[in-house]
């Protein structure tokens, strides 16, 4: 017969193989409860990490947005300043390209000067 292992050499006739159990009906019954005390902390522990998985999911897309919105207020206030920019660009271009009351009198002047030859 071979051992408990399937090793050929080993018998259990031996005597080196003691099957008798020293544990009574007590100590497995005790076991048994420690047992299911453990699992039943695995499942609370694992009960809390998904309900901190699912918190730290909701708080990622929570500051996801909040970044995106961010990001969109920037821009509103750079393309404001950039047309604000953009239009004090015009008004001091067309100031320098119209006339001035002075370029005015001259013309004005050059034109009088012209009529009475």
């Amino acid at each position: 017969m071979s051992g408990p292992n399937g090793d050929p050499t080993i018998s259990t006739d031996d005597g080196i193989i003691n099957d008798d159990d020293e544990f009574g009906e007590e100590e497995y019954s005790a076991i048994n409860t420690m047992l299911d005390q453990i699992n039943s902390y695995l499942d609370d522990l694992e009960e809390r990490n998904d309900a901190l998985n699912g918190k730290l999911h909701e708080l990622l897309e929570s500051n996801r947005q909040a970044r995106l919105d961010f990001r969109a207020q920037l821009d509103a206030q750079s393309t404001q300043e950039e047309g604000c920019t953009q239009r004090e660009r015009q008004t001091t271009e067309e100031e320098s390209s119209s006339p001035t009351k002075d370029d005015l009198n001259e013309c004005a002047d050059s034109q009088t000067s012209d009529n009475s030859r």
